[in-house]
């Protein structure tokens, strides 16, 4: 055991079979399992595949394999892996392994390991065969580490404008109906996080209020408007290509339905 009471393991990637998009959950998940004194990732790194591992590679310290591929249809990644992964079983500086593949060619590597008295824990897809799966002590699936990658990003609170709320020049039952579609809306387009895209709720009130205008509520634009409306929370979340979007949901105070 090492001195701070917690297994070695040694964390080895086949780049080659598994997704650069889980490394941080990956290597999160396996913190709780010990400590990851050795992390390496093998592979042709010449090849454009596995490009998206490269800044993985440099923030989390993982050493890269380089594995030419000499036969066509031959995988040298999984013999290299296996070779190291023996030297390191006889060095005696590891308790355990961690093995990232759906690959079946390492069911008898993970076996040898264990007839060794190491602590094998595989990671891989639902597609891995079972042989590999029983073969360790512990194998956990990368769909639910996909998963936990691909959260949303948490909500950036916007400041409400320094503005008193709108006074409508419509007639109160204007802007009952307003707030009750508004939030029937939210009700329905929210995601699991109580947050709806403004985008979807623009739509929404298109069909029910055809007639709304912006402008007839001192505001040049929908967002401008929604964003003066004090039954309302707003936040900006960025999206792919780095632009942001709004989402709005009701107050914590507001009931769950609309009046």
């Amino acid at each position: 055991m090492s001195q701070i009471g917690r297994n070695r393991l040694a964390v080895l990637i086949d780049a080659d079979n598994a997704q650069a998009a889980i490394c941080e959950t990956l290597l999160a998940e396996i913190s709780k399992l010990g400590v990851s004194t050795i992390k390496r990732a093998y592979g042709d790194w010449t090849t454009p595949n596995l490009a998206p591992w490269k800044e993985h590679l440099l923030r989390h310290a993982i050493h890269p394999v380089q594995q030419f591929s000499y036969t066509q249809g031959k995988n040298a990644t999984d013999s290299a892996l296996i070779i190291d992964a023996m030297d390191l079983l006889y060095s005696g500086n590891v308790e355990g392994f961690c093995l990232i593949s759906s690959d079946s060619d390492f069911t008898r590597l993970a076996a040898r390991l264990r007839e060794s008295g190491m602590l094998v824990y595989g990671f891989g897809e639902d597609k891995t065969p079972q042989p590999f799966v029983s073969a360790c002590d512990t194998f956990i699936y990368s769909e639910g580490l996909r998963k936990v990658a691909e959260k949303p990003v948490p909500a950036m609170p916007v400041s409400k404008p320094a503005v008193e709320p709108v006074a409508l020049v419509k007639p109160t039952k204007t802007q009952r109906q307003l707030r009750s579609h508004i939030l029937n809306a939210v009700n329905e387009l929210q995601q699991v996080d109580g947050w709806a895209p403004l985008s979807a709720v623009g739509g929404y009130l298109k069909k029910k209020m055809p007639d709304l205008k912006p402008s007839d509520h001192g505001a040049s634009k929908l967002g401008a408007m929604i964003q003066k409306l004090d039954y309302l929370d707003v936040c900006r979340r960025p999206v792919k290509g780095g632009s942001m979007h709004f989402y709005i949901r009701k107050k914590s105070s507001q009931p769950a339905k609309a009046s």
